[in-house]
């Protein structure tokens, strides 16, 4: 196998386990995507590289950037995680959920 970038619309990964969203979550999922690039045109012609800069972000490039990251927690939790231990407990309990499932379904020959 070659070592350059290969795409498929076939083959992914989930990098980390995401539960069922509702179609609520998902229009608000999409509103806060939408609202962070409309944030970044706001900016033309900063780069990338300058809107997120840790230092000098910009204000409203921050706030759409936290409304978007409570939308995706409060789907995990109904609420803010505590911190980010709380986080990854959450995360990992979903992850050995989610490869339980597929390891029974193997086996089961599914």
């Amino acid at each position: 196998m070659k070592t350059d970038f290969r795409y498929s619309n076939t083959l992914g990964w989930n990098t980390f386990p995401v539960p069922l969203l509702t179609e609520q979550n998902k229009a608000d999922l999409a509103a806060c995507a939408e609202n962070i690039l409309l944030t970044r045109e706001a900016h033309f012609p900063a780069t990338i590289a300058d809107l997120y800069d840790p230092d000098n972000m910009p204000e409203n490039m921050r706030h759409a950037h936290e409304r978007n990251d409570e939308v995706l927690e409060r789907i995990y939790t109904g609420r803010r995680f505590k911190n980010d231990t709380e986080r990854l407990e959450k995360l990992f309990e979903l992850y050995t959920k989610m490869t339980a499932a597929v390891a029974t379904r193997v086996k089961c020959g599914k």
